[in-house]
């Protein structure tokens, strides 16, 4: 039998083909770790995150911010950058129509210049002709780098407060929760970061099944571009609740809905996470008024779930929203009306029988009559080792923790100011199994302007995460997911043979 040897070279650019790679540099000794523990995981080098067009409001107004956090063992030194996607159609990150024939104008000023690691970056753009954005980030900005989008409209359909985490690509997304309607314009935006064309599909479903759709196969996104693709021009049928299945055939995109109402404002649906048995929900407002669940499961066999709620003194069951059942291959709906009554709450749904895979998201209402606003909650991902969140206000922001299967303990930290002063300040928190708690956070004195909040895992778990940001009378609600700002690598005394 013939043998030859993979050199560790050609085992990190197989790293390279993901979103990040790692440092293959000497343990830190500053970290305190063996070399075996440090050589094991290691602060990822190079980071790409794609930032969807903001709004086609003349009157929106959007803040991107960017934050690294301090990770040990990152290299000294590195670069970030966040830029258009469609560099060609202007000056760069303040004009641009949302298209693009792929081709790159270079030199285009960037929206922002991240900071060091440790202190968030901000930056600004008027008007509803800003496009997507293409964030990379190298080096010491690298692991862990996160990049929020947030943006006011003050009038019109969709007002109040919009926010979404610039995400990496992928593959596939699920959204369920968007909707065709009459008093609904919703948008799924597709963002290329690649040199070469990418093809996607977007399937339809709704409570009957599958929607016939005209032009929702074989779409191409040019290299570097975006394609802002209305719902509602690729089918006739008007559905309150439909679940978008947004498949890339060749090459990768990023992708989030920008889900637009008449009366009920507006803000982004970020994809639930992967298709699971049992799914968390976590940080509905304890003031919500109104909060409807929309389900689907992709697969052959129908859903019947458990819903509960966990709030802050433990897991109970909704009056009248015991169960639900999910068709095939069908967006099932339930409405909760004003579940949390004024507490902390996450939503847990488990298999009433035979585990079935399912995608889920929250439509949450907050206020009342002319006041009222929309905010989505899609299934999350626990938070893992780390997670962050930026753009948070010392007046506006809630962070809401949820554990819930087993007691779990977790360290927040607070960042110091975009616009300067102390930062730093770090409280741990036990969770109770089965309970969501809305924490008071470390002390926020000295602060100037957003900062950022970084959620570590330190025993039990799993920990769920949202944060709730409040603003000009709208209100914005982002899940907390793994940052990803370590991966592992093989030692380098490892047998990285491989038989031919």
């Amino acid at each position: 039998m013939n043998r030859s040897t993979l050199s560790l070279i050609a085992g990190t650019a197989a790293l390279a083909a993901v979103t990040s790679v790692a440092a293959l540099t000497a343990p830190d000794a500053a970290s305190g770790s063996d070399g075996a523990t440090a050589a094991a995981r290691r602060p990822v080098e190079r980071t790409t995150l794609l930032c969807p067009a903001p709004s086609g409001s003349d009157l929106a107004e959007t803040t991107y911010t960017s934050f690294t956090p301090v990770v040990q063992g990152a290299d000294k030194d590195g670069k970030a950058e966040l830029r258009a996607a469609d560099a060609d159609s202007g000056s760069g990150a303040g004009s641009g129509s949302g298209k693009s024939d792929g081709k790159s104008k270079k030199g285009s000023k960037p929206v922002l210049t991240p900071k060091a690691p440790g202190s968030p970056a901000t930056g600004e753009v008027s008007g509803g002709d800003a496009p997507a954005l293409v964030g990379t980030a190298e080096g010491k900005y690298a692991p862990g780098w996160t990049v929020q989008e947030t943006t006011e409209v003050s009038v019109g359909t969709g007002r109040g407060l919009q926010g979404v985490n610039c995400t990496p690509a992928d593959t596939e997304f699920w959204f369920p929760g968007a909707s065709t309607a009459t008093d609904r314009t919703d948008y799924v935006h597709l963002t290329n970061p690649d040199d070469s064309a990418a093809v996607v599909d977007i399937e339809l479903y709704g409570k009957d099944g599958a929607l016939q759709t005209t032009a929702g196969e074989d779409i191409s996104v040019a290299p570097h571009s975006s394609e802002p693709i209305l719902l509602s021009t690729l089918t006739g049928d008007k559905q309150d609740a439909i679940t978008v299945h947004v498949n890339v055939r060749s090459g990768r995109v990023g992708a989030a809905v920008q889900a637009l109402d008449d009366k009920l404002g507006g803000d982004w649906l970020a994809a639930s996470t992967d298709p699971a048995g049992s799914l968390v929900l976590p940080g509905i407002p304890k003031d919500a008024t109104s909060v409807r669940l929309i389900a689907f499961t992709p697969g052959a066999d129908d859903a019947d779930l458990k819903v509960r709620l966990a709030s802050s003194s433990g897991t109970i069951t909704p009056a009248g929203g015991e169960t639900l059942h999910v068709k095939s291959k069908m967006t099932a709906s339930l409405d909760l009306g004003d579940v949390t009554r004024g507490d902390a709450g996450s939503l847990l749904l488990t298999p009433s029988d035979q585990s079935v895979p399912v995608v889920a998201a929250l439509r949450v209402v907050r206020g009342k009559g002319s006041q009222q606003e929309t905010a989505f909650i899609p299934a999350s991902a626990p938070v893992g080792a780390r997670a962050t969140v930026a753009d948070n206000s010392t007046k506006g922001t809630t962070l809401s923790l949820t554990a819930p299967t087993a007691a779990a303990k977790v360290k927040v930290t607070v960042s110091a100011g975009s616009e300067g002063g102390s930062g730093g300040a770090t409280q741990t928190y036990s969770l109770r199994a089965g309970t969501t708690q809305d924490v008071t956070l470390p002390s926020l004195t000295g602060i100037k302007g957003t900062y950022a909040l970084t959620v570590e895992t330190v025993s039990g778990g799993p920990v769920y995460a949202a944060r709730t940001l409040a603003a000009g009378g709208g209100f914005t609600i982002q899940t907390l997911l793994d940052d990803r700002g370590t991966v592992a690598v093989p030692h380098a005394s490892e047998d990285l043979s491989v038989v031919q």
